[in-house]
């Protein structure tokens, strides 16, 4: 594959490289930074890129183990942030109609990934990105019963979260 079709590809996938980014990110600045951080490492790997997997799914495991590790070396020179910044953001992107109760509860929501250990909320971006579980167990090492498993944990500990949070 060229260049030009590398970049092209990251293009296509953007949209998904920058949930994964504010997933894993405290504010929209380090968002973007993260995106840099990924789009680069997507570029190094790809020649490694051996297609025996779906792209999505190579994709999906270098933009989270990027994002991993992006996180793990800001801990190690952040020492704290405000709480504005560790709020998720939602509200710019919420469409008007949807109301106040259903813009708490997603804000609920991300506040209780955000709690989630790296795992787990990797577990809960690629379900909320409607991925098969099939592709899940790829992307992340694990089988598929594995992952239902997992996820059933998951939802549990997050409803928890979530009603702690009232």
């Amino acid at each position: 594959m060229t260049s030009d079709e590398v970049i092209q590809k990251i293009k296509e996938y953007q949209p998904l490289i920058r949930k994964v980014c504010l997933m894993y990110s405290q504010n929209r600045a380090e968002s973007d930074d993260m995106f840099q951080e990924v789009c680069i490492q997507l570029w190094r790997a790809y020649p490694q890129f051996k297609g025996e997997a779906k792209f999505s799914t190579w994709l999906y495991r270098v933009s989270i183990n990027t994002a991993i590790s992006w996180i793990r070396k800001e801990k190690k020179h952040k020492h704290g942030s405000s709480e504005d910044e560790k709020m998720f953001g939602v509200h710019d992107d919420t469409p008007f109609y949807v109301t106040e109760e259903k813009r708490e509860q997603v804000s609920s929501l991300h506040r209780a990934i955000k709690k989630l250990n790296d795992v787990d909320r990797t577990l809960v971006l690629l379900y909320l990105e409607e991925v098969a579980y099939a592709e899940i167990a790829d992307i992340m090492g694990l089988t598929v019963n594995n992952i239902k498993v997992k996820m059933n944990r998951v939802k549990k500990r997050l409803k928890k979260l979530m009603d702690d949070d009232e």
